[in-house]
């Protein structure tokens, strides 16, 4: 079996593990296994889905170790480096945790945050819809604060979340920044969670399939007739 010891709650995303630490393949208990590109491995969380025959790893970025997110932050810069990214927008909420720490890491002096809070300056033709896989019954506006403008006009634009998972909340960032006349280089998280983004943002347009990078993918896993967890059957 892949886990055979429990955590617990908060002791989840505060300790990376060094290569073959826990077997990737099998079955799952109580965490998934992930892999980092350097060979680290990370443990999550597993949340049942509501039909209790298929669950995810959960990521929650802003309750990690600080050694987790530097990690995260670092491995994903790396592979935005090569970009030439001028400037980092985080999505929130916990995109943003993860944003300043990538921006840091590229070298960058700040970032330009989204955000769910209108201030009295912001124009309401500058903000779009926003909803989250993880907050489905708070429906939100996502804005920009317009003195950000040209912190992104014309430049190398990287738009960072935590984890992408349905794709909504990464496609209202491209709305909203679309809406700028700003279209982004790249999309990047720490984790994609299944695959199911796919679908939203190959609808948002062909090349934002191209322009994702992330640190790591977990997939939907499934559950088995002992009560484990195990990744889908080929």
């Amino acid at each position: 079996m892949t886990d055979t010891a429990s955590l617990a709650p908060h002791d989840f995303w505060q300790e990376l593990h060094v290569a073959d630490s826990f077997a990737i393949e099998g079955e799952f208990t109580s965490f998934y296994v992930a892999e980092l590109p350097d060979g680290r491995q990370l443990r999550l969380p597993l949340r049942p889905l509501a039909d209790g025959e298929h669950a995810l790893a959960s990521l929650i970025i802003n309750q990690a170790s600080f050694e987790v997110l530097d990690a995260l932050a670092g491995q994903l810069a790396d592979k935005l480096r090569p970009l030439d990214i001028d400037v980092i927008a985080g999505l929130p909420t916990l995109g943003l945790t993860l944003a300043s720490a990538v921006a840091q890491k590229l070298g960058h002096m700040r970032y330009v945050p989204l955000g769910t809070s209108r201030k009295f300056w912001y124009r309401e033709d500058l903000s779009v819809p926003l909803s989250s896989i993880t907050t489905p019954d708070q429906q939100k506006r996502l804005y920009i604060d317009p003195r950000m403008l040209p912190l992104l006009e014309n430049r190398r634009v990287a738009l960072i979340d935590d984890v992408i998972s349905s794709g909504t909340s990464i496609v209202s960032g491209l709305d909203l920044l679309g809406a700028c006349a700003i279209e982004p280089v790249a999309i990047g998280a720490a984790m994609l969670q299944s695959e199911r983004w796919k679908d939203k943002l190959g609808s948002a347009g062909p090349q934002w399939l191209d322009r994702t990078l992330a640190v790591f993918q977990t997939p939907v896993l499934e559950k088995n007739e002992t009560g484990t967890w195990r990744r889908p059957l080929a």
